[in-house]
């Protein structure tokens, strides 16, 4: 696989500084029962990346002394971990908001029988990749089937009352271009979605998050293979929006992978870009609690365009 690591400069792009810290996001590893074409985190059956018990008790150390509000598990699939279930329970006792980051087919998976209703019990609210209504272009991006699993998913937290009236049971659904393209605008599509969805299937939703596909990880790869990588980044750094830049998710967010180390956001955790505090070269979720990161710079690269351009975009959906 093609590291796309080397291409991305250090940037024309402007430094940015951390605001609060707000939101936590733990990756609690690689292995998902999924592979699909864009993700940025190279995700798989056969990954064996994994958070021990251990670290995920030091994640939980921090979120409480540290007082964040929310809560955002992803992975790979994260409902893998078997230490999943404690992790929410505990964002339950200390009172975040959970946001559990679920690519649906997982809720019919072996042992994992029960986890709607876990959730649902929990009111976590669940973020879930869904590329499109249409079933051809889902099983192209996800694998065969995929989106058939994704539909069952859907009614089945429908049926618990996700995607309805009720604020607590919150189901958003993402959204990524098939292609090195950035996402249409995002009210319109979301009013395309939702009519599309319960028409055909019946199916209701919150909100949708559009996300620009990043030139990291296997998207990257992909794009280096096909002679695309330089293309795409232009075009990034041709739609990047200044007024973006306040509102982009590293300024609020640390991420935690899987072994516990830090990073000012999941792209720069896939690439390997860690936060350096104190002149460490990596800093540990461990040594956050003595750290505040308010006001410090971070690391940027040049897909960091990818979070700027057009509307904007990150893991909350589209920016402006």
């Amino acid at each position: 696989m093609h590291d796309p690591l080397p291409r991305l400069a250090r940037t024309s792009f402007p430094p940015v500084r951390r605001s609060r810290l707000t939101t936590l996001q733990v990756n609690l590893g690689y292995r998902c029962n999924q592979s699909c074409v864009h993700c940025h985190v190279s995700a798989g059956p056969n990954r064996t990346e994994e958070m021990s018990a251990r670290t995920v008790g030091e994640v939980i150390h921090f979120m409480k002394v540290s007082g964040v509000s929310v809560l955002d598990v992803t992975g790979g699939a994260p409902e893998l971990n078997p230490s999943f279930r404690f992790l929410v329970d505990a964002a339950v006792e200390h009172g975040a908001r959970i946001i559990d980051r679920c690519n649906l087919t997982i809720l019919r998976e072996p042992g994992q029988e029960d986890l709607a209703e876990f959730l649902a019990v929990r009111q976590v609210g669940v973020v879930a990749s869904l590329p499109c209504y249409l079933d051809e272009n889902v099983d192209r991006q996800r694998g065969r089937g995929v989106f058939d699993a994704s539909i069952e998913g859907l009614r089945r937290l429908n049926a618990l009352g996700y995607g309805g009236d009720d604020t607590d049971l919150s189901l958003d659904l993402v959204f990524n271009p098939q292609g090195p393209v950035l996402p249409p605008p995002q009210h319109e599509l979301e009013r395309t979605y939702k009519a599309e969805l319960w028409r055909r299937f019946g199916v209701r939703f919150n909100r949708l998050l559009t996300l620009a596909n990043m030139p990291i990880g296997r998207f990257g790869s992909i794009l280096i293979s096909k002679g695309q990588f330089e293309e795409y980044l232009g075009m990034l750094r041709a739609a990047h929006v200044d007024a973006n830049v306040e509102r982009v998710m590293c300024r609020h967010t640390v991420s935690i992978d899987w072994q516990g180390y830090a990073y000012d956001c999941d792209f720069n955790q896939m690439l390997g870009l860690p936060m350096r505090l104190n002149g460490s070269p990596r800093t540990h979720v461990t040594d956050l609690t003595s750290v505040d990161v308010e006001g410090r710079p971070i690391v940027i690269r040049d897909h960091c365009f990818g979070c700027t351009a057009g509307q904007g975009s990150g893991c909350g959906g589209a920016l402006g």
